[in-house]
């Protein structure tokens, strides 16, 4: 069997760094290695490998990043994706290849075990049609890589990688096996298992091709009535999604449980290292003004808040949900991407939560809304557009939830809404302050509505 050609590793680092994907781009590295790699084809041009790459910092944690390697020969001027010559190969990125990632699909459809030295990728195939037809890259690069096939399937290539299932397989497994139509069905997966790790790489879905995107549905039709109807309806899918969450007892990574005082501490103790962070040096005037100097107040509200109790159920939940992780199609509404918010660690993807914190983060999306549509569109929102988008998605939401989920009485439940809320715009604060100083407005909006709410 040929081995991989070697790539010098500076120059794969180098490569790595630049990369969308990579999620440490402001800490240096001091190794990078190959860990191991899974040759997926061996017999002709291009070569493929599924290569799991270890990033070494200097504080001494690590990362691990999923790359399809390929390798052509250099005489071909390969160019896309490249990362650097090994000889007479050119190393390249090869999920931005057509003709590389079709293999993935084949492996798939035959279900297939190919094994390296360190261990197996393991193809998992649910459907009766295979992934055939054109293979095209999907959308700008994010957090992962995702490739469609024939229009009908979309085939997701998780970039970082943690030992343990993903829990966007955990998340599709679940609700497709309990009944939860509004979801791109999960058709098939692949991990790798070996004495290094067991890790989910990738899953395959199907294509929702009349889906519109719900951030950009939200701006071209804000001014629309029929928008508020959507929005309810979407609500309600958001209550049967947690219910249906909630529905099996018998499995332990789903079964509801009821939270302990340690729950609210983490909720608490996440929004102090937030105030520390960012409360310390906002500016006195310009677009922090509202808020500047009360991060003691930030706390003093949570700890009022935090005396109603917890209350309700935690339960397995979307973990970072927003209009972009939803498409409105003509079968209705469709939830994506399960795996919860990438930065964070795999363990803390999968706790469970109370079901409050995904609808918290779809009201700060109709936020967002009502700002972009004159910072991007540049018309303002209709009047009381943000409220009355909260009400009709909330009025939805509490009319299929199953109650128990959430706190006992509308009072404690908007009072543990809140402590969500906060938390969510705390952290946007943060990210706009860092990313996009033009929307800091927007999360301090948000904390000043807060803080000025009635908590008796």
């Amino acid at each position: 069997m040929p081995e991989l050609p070697q790539l010098d590793e500076q120059v794969l680092s180098d490569w790595l760094v630049q990369q969308r994907w990579f999620g440490a781009k402001a800490t240096s590295v001091s190794h990078l290695g190959l860990l191991t790699a899974v040759p997926l084809r061996v017999n002709e041009p291009p070569l493929l490998a599924a290569a799991l790459l270890e990033v070494v910092f200097p504080s001494g944690t690590h990362e691990l990043y999923q790359v399809l390697l390929g390798a052509r020969p250099v005489e071909e001027g390969w160019s896309s994706g490249l990362i650097g010559e090994a000889g007479e190969w050119t190393l390249y990125d090869a999920l931005v290849d057509p003709e590389a990632t079709s293999v993935l699909g084949q492996l798939l459809g035959d279900g297939a075990e190919v094994y390296g030295s360190n261990g197996v990728a393991r193809f998992r195939w649910l459907a009766d049609e295979r992934p055939s037809g054109e293979v095209r890259a999907m959308g700008a690069e994010q957090s992962n890589s995702s490739i469609v096939f024939g229009e009908r399937m979309v085939l997701k290539a998780f970039r970082k990688i943690e030992p343990g299932d993903n829990p966007e397989l955990e998340m599709l497994r679940f609700l497709q096996d309990h009944g939860f139509a509004s979801i791109a069905p999960l058709l098939g997966w692949y991990d790798f298992n070996g004495q290094l790790m067991d890790a989910t790489l990738g899953v395959m879905q199907g294509f929702v091709r009349d889906g519109r995107d719900g951030w950009e549905l939200a701006l071209d039709e804000i001014a629309d009535p029929g928008l508020l109807d959507n929005l309810h309806e979407l609500g309600s899918v958001t209550g049967r999604m947690h219910t249906a969450l909630a529905s099996d007892i018998t499995i332990p990574a789903f079964a509801p449980e009821d939270p302990g005082d340690e729950q609210l501490s983490i909720v608490v103790a996440t929004i102090d290292e937030q105030i520390e962070r960012v409360f310390v040096d906002l500016p006195e005037d310009g677009p922090t003004a509202a808020i500047c100097g009360r991060g003691e107040e930030v706390r003093d509200r949570l700890q009022m808040l935090s005396h109603v109790g917890v209350g309700g159920k935690l339960i397995r939940h979307h973990g970072d949900y927003h209009l972009g992780q939803t498409l409105l199609a003509g079968r209705g509404w469709v939830i994506l991407d399960f795996e919860g918010e990438p930065a964070r660690p795999l363990l803390e993807r999968r706790r469970k939560r109370s079901p409050l914190r995904d609808v918290a983060g779809m009201l700060r999306s109709f936020a967002y809304v009502a700002s972009a549509s004159e910072l991007q569109r540049g018309r303002p929102a209709p009047e009381r557009w943000e409220q009355r988008a909260r009400e009709a998605f909330l009025d939805g939401y509490f009319s299929t939830v199953d109650p128990t989920l959430l706190p006992a009485g509308e009072a404690a439940t908007g009072k543990l809404l809140q402590i969500f809320e906060l938390e969510k715009a705390v952290y946007e604060l943060r990210y706009e302050l860092n990313n996009r100083p033009d929307w800091v407005s927007i999360p301090v909006a948000g904390i000043a509505r807060l803080l000025d709410e009635d908590v008796a």
